[in-house]
């Protein structure tokens, strides 16, 4: 039976309370869902009047066409942060300070910058010095310029985990640092780093909702405009809740799909040529292993001494 040193088995006493705390942080969750769907039934959010507005087909292809905006917003800011997160990524881990210090200065910059901040200058700012940007240009590039300092660090942080001898490997057979960190090293981090990657991806995908505060038509502000329209009863609860789903619909999806890229990876032969530190199924030390090699070339006939 193998044990973590990093971790120890709880023993009974300390798997009930587990299971105490999991059972009260259930109550305490459906206790307070309960409580807000009382709420909303009791001031009428469920009725037919405060529903009856998404029986109209304009108001779902109204629906259709602020989702699309989102999703434009977001793939013009995901192509563009991930761009740019290479760029940056690679300038920090320059050997040459004139080119490490001033992007290391950039990337604390607009890590800094709020991303709503970001979007108000570019869009409120920019007519200042006379450049106005439409309401789609200033939500892209401000969630460029963020996303893409943060995924920059993400990527860092993924090639300086790597084992020194992946890159001193590279170096041995005659590659140069271009090519060691092209052919070794990004797709090692890459792979390591894809979760937190798609998890900063879906919140892009979010932070697109704060464009409805500079009047950009995406799936949020549509539903602000329904919900505070008199005609149809101030739906603003029920519209809120339209976009919450049509917004974890997504967020799944984009889950889903780096998913599906995550298990490609993994079953591709080159990534494991290229980044097999521990050969499938095997156990116990990179030490062991290398003297159950030897000891098994002793015992081969055709082995050399």
């Amino acid at each position: 039976m193998s044990s973590s040193v990093l971790y120890d088995l709880p023993g009974p006493r300390a798997r009930m309370r587990n299971r105490l705390l999991g059972i009260v942080t259930l109550v305490v969750v459906a206790a307070l869902i309960g409580f807000v769907v009382w709420r909303f039934a009791d001031t009428g959010q469920f009725s037919a009047t405060k529903w009856n507005v998404f029986t109209y087909t304009a108001i779902w292809a109204r629906f259709g066409e602020a989702t699309l905006a989102t999703l434009a917003a977001f793939a013009a800011a995901a192509v563009g942060a991930l761009v740019l997160g290479f760029v940056l990524a690679i300038g920090r881990m320059s050997d040459h300070a004139w080119v490490r210090v001033p992007v290391g200065w950039i990337v604390e910059l607009l890590r800094a910058v709020p991303v709503l901040v970001f979007m108000l200058l570019l869009y409120y700012g920019m007519p200042v010095i006379g450049i106005r940007l439409s309401p789609y240009w200033a939500v892209v590039i401000a969630l460029i310029a963020y996303n893409g300092s943060v995924l920059s660090e993400v990527i860092r942080a993924g090639v300086e985990s790597l084992p020194r001898g992946q890159s001193e490997a590279g170096y041995a057979i005659g590659l140069r640092k271009a090519g060691v960190m092209r052919l070794i090293l990004l797709p090692q981090a890459i792979r390591a780093m894809l979760p937190v990657i798609i998890a900063q991806l879906v919140v892009t995908l979010k932070d697109t909702a704060l464009g409805f505060i500079i009047t950009y038509p995406e799936l949020l502000y549509f539903a602000r405009q329904l919900g505070s329209n008199g005609e149809y009863g101030s739906p603003l609860i029920p519209a809120a809740m339209v976009a919450s789903v049509i917004y974890v619909a997504m967020c799944l999806a984009l889950s889903y799909a780096a998913h599906r890229v995550e298990l490609g990876l993994r079953r591709s032969p080159k990534a494991g040529r290229v980044a097999g530190a521990e050969a499938p199924g095997q156990t116990g030390t990179d030490t062991e292993l290398i003297v159950a090699q030897r000891g098994s070339g002793k015992n081969d006939p055709g082995s050399t001494a």
